[in-house]
């Protein structure tokens, strides 16, 4: 048997724009998402999109302003009138996604979407919006970019190259304070389809689609002052048929933050993942909770084929935001290349499954089948 390939190149985990002219974007929505991630990730990588709207157009005025977007549109409607746009890319809150898109699937121009996670306010939703698409001959996209933080993408490759060999346990240990959506108060959510989406879609990036589910949730202290919800503090075990597991500790309490302790606490603040397999283990670290500084991801992995010394590759790149470049250089390249979009909306179905197959393993309090969800 010959012996897997160890090292890693930057083709392993940067992902770049593809080559050649790009269809013109239009983007939907000027709020933090879009302003600080988006349209930063893509101007570093040469992408200027053409248009943008927002129901603010005094803060659409303002984001085209920082990021030389040379047209606004005072709302989505408008935009999605402009024939010159062929691909759009969406950034507002879920429960407007679905009405937004029911729009521009009217567009015979409109050839790429770039949708939120996640997709739709549950996975009914989300069957909706992936056929509309469908039916309309549009490539959607969904913005899982946690696929694109570099330590994520290079264990990717690892376990495609079977360096760790066959997957035995997996663990997501994350303990960080995310920065809400002020519209979360009004849907009454908080970590499962916000946070805990990026880790369910991770595992199955890395794994495939589990058998079933525990989840285990709480409030979340801190937010629980401010609206009512359930999913703050969310564990949960993901079961597959070949005898792997796979478990998250999505901690977005992490501990209680006040002014006379936050700086010292910042230590205990971060997100740590690991593999274990057969012939290897990888660990690493997420680095956006550091945000906004600039804390790259890390990677560290051993195998049985060089047993001697741990490999440690490292990159400038970041998350937040140069990592949100991956989806949309992923959907132009499917546009332009007539190929497979590799977060086509019918893939992120399982992973809106998956995350409603948590919620009801929360609230009956037993370990639930995707397939209850998809059936």
């Amino acid at each position: 048997m010959n012996k897997p390939d160890l090292q890693l190149t930057e083709e392993d985990y940067l992902v770049r724009l593809p080559s050649g002219d790009f269809p013109a974007v239009g983007c939907i929505g000027a709020g933090f998402i879009m302003a600080d991630f988006h349209l930063v990730a893509y101007r570093q990588a040469g992408l200027q999109p053409l248009a943008i709207s927002s129901r603010n157009p005094t803060r659409a005025g303002e984001v085209a302003a920082r990021h030389k977007i040379p047209t606004v549109y005072s709302n989505y409607e408008e935009l999605l009138n402009d024939d010159r746009l062929e691909v759009i890319d969406i950034a507002v809150p879920p429960d407007i996604q679905l009405e937004v898109i029911e729009a521009a699937v009217q567009k015979s121009h409109i050839k790429g979407i770039l949708a939120q996670k996640p997709l739709g306010m549950n996975y009914r939703e989300a069957v909706r919006i992936v056929e509309l698409c469908e039916s309309a001959g549009i490539t959607l996209a969904v913005n899982q970019n946690m696929r694109f933080d570099h330590s994520v993408r290079a264990a990717k490759c690892l376990l495609d190259r079977e360096v760790l060999g066959e997957p035995v346990l997996a663990t997501i240990d994350m303990r960080a304070i995310p920065h809400w959506m002020p519209w979360q108060e009004r849907l009454g959510w908080l970590s499962l389809r916000i946070m805990s989406i990026h880790h369910l879609d991770t595992f199955r990036y890395w794994f495939g689609s589990p058998k079933r589910i525990y989840a285990s949730v709480r409030s979340d202290p801190r937010t629980a002052r401010n609206f009512a919800h359930e999913d703050g503090i969310c564990l949960y075990i993901l079961e597959y048929e070949n005898g792997l597991r796979a478990s998250s500790w999505d901690d977005v309490w992490a501990g209680p933050n006040e002014e006379a302790i936050q700086s010292a606490m910042q230590e205990a603040i971060g997100i740590n993942w690991r593999i274990e397999g057969t012939a290897g283990l990888a660990r690493g670290t997420i680095g956006w909770p550091k945000y906004p500084a600039r804390v790259p991801s890390t990677l560290d992995y051993l195998s049985l084929s060089q047993p001697d010394a741990w490999q440690r590759p490292r990159w400038n790149e970041v998350w937040f935001p140069d990592a949100f470049i991956g989806p949309m250089a992923e959907l132009l390249r499917a546009i332009t290349t007539d190929s497979k979009c590799t977060l086509n909306g019918r893939d992120n179905l399982e992973t809106m499954a998956l995350v409603d197959a948590a919620y009801l393993s929360a609230q009956e309090h037993r370990a639930v089948e995707v397939s209850e969800i998809t059936e």
